[in-house]
C-alpha cells in the first residue's frame, strides 16, 4: 500500500463500497455470461469500461443485452460462484464498531448484493440496478435510471451530509468535520481503489498488496482494535 495521507482525521465516519473487483473479486455480469459461453466478450467490454475507454452506462446496457434470454435460475447458480475478497468482513464490522455508516452496491447488480453480498458483510444499506425480467428470462434490459459514478458520487455526498447533521445533533459541532471514504475512487474524500486501474491517477492512495485489512491500517486502527469476522 502507498501513501501520504495525512493523520488528522483519519478514522472515516462513512464508507462507501463498490462491490464487485472490490467486496468480492468476481464480476458478475461475467459470471452470468459464461452460461451463455460469453464470458469472453463480455469481459472484454467490462474491461474497456473500468479502463475509461467507454462510459459505465453504455458498457452495462451493452452487456446486460447480451444476456437477453438468460434463464432467471441462472442467477442463484451465479451467486455460488461469489469470492469474497479476504479481509472484507473484518473492515465491515471494525468501522461499524466505531460508528462508522457503510453503504455498498452502488452502480452494480441487484440482486447478488442484497442477500449474498450487503447482508452477508453487514453493510447497512445498499443500492443496485436491476436487471428486468419477465420472471422466467432476462430481459437484456435493467431498470431505469441507471446508477453510475453519478450516483455513487450522489449517494456519498448525500450521506456525507446527512451524518454531519446527525453527529450535530449530537452536540459535535466543533469537532473537526470527517470526511467520507470511498472504496473505488471518486469524490469528496479519499477514494481508495484495490488494485486499481482507471483510477490510479486519480486518488492519493491506493492497495496494490494485502487484503482489505489494509483499509483499517491506512485509518490509524492498529490489530487490537479489529473486530475480527471470517469472510463468508
Amino acid at each position: 500500500m502507498r501513501s501520504s495521507l495525512p493523520a488528522e482525521g483519519r478514522r472515516k465516519k462513512l464508507l462507501v463500497a463498490d462491490m464487485e473487483s472490490t467486496m468480492i473479486e468476481n464480476e458478475m455480469l461475467d459470471e452470468l455470461a459464461d452460461f451463455l459461453g460469453l464470458r469472453e466478450k463480455i469481459a472484454g467490454i467490462t474491461a474497456r469500461a473500468m479502463n475509461g475507454e467507454i462510459d459505465f452506462a453504455g458498457a452495462l446496457a451493452e452487456r446486460v443485452g447480451l444476456l437477453k434470454g438468460l434463464p432467471v435460475a441462472r442467477l442463484d447458480e451465479a451467486a455460488e460462484r461469489i469470492r469474497y475478497m479476504p479481509g472484507g468482513a473484518t473492515l465491515v464490522a471494525t468501522m461499524k464498531k466505531h460508528g462508522a455508516l457503510l453503504r455498498a452496491g452502488v452502480g452494480r447488480l441487484h440482486p447478488f448484493h442484497r442477500a449474498w453480498c450487503s447482508e452477508a458483510l453487514g453493510f447497512d444499506s445498499d443500492a443496485a440496478n436491476v436487471l428486468k425480467h419477465d420472471g422466467r428470462t432476462l430481459a437484456g434490459t435493467v431498470e431505469p435510471p441507471i446508477l453510475g459514478k453519478e450516483a455513487k458520487l450522489a449517494t456519498l455526498q448525500r450521506l456525507a451530509a446527512e451524518h454531519a447533521a446527525f453527529d450535530r445533533r449530537r452536540g459535535e459541532r466543533g469537532r473537526r468535520r470527517q470526511r467520507p471514504a470511498d472504496a473505488e475512487g471518486g469524490r469528496p474524500g479519499r477514494g481508495l481503489p484495490r488494485q486499481a486501474r482507471r483510477s490510479r491517477r486519480q486518488v492519493p492512495a491506493r492497495i496494490d498488496h494485502g487484503d482489505l485489512t489494509a483499509l483499517l491500517y491506512l485509518q490509524g486502527y492498529r490489530r487490537a482494535d479489529f473486530v475480527e469476522r471470517k469472510d463468508p
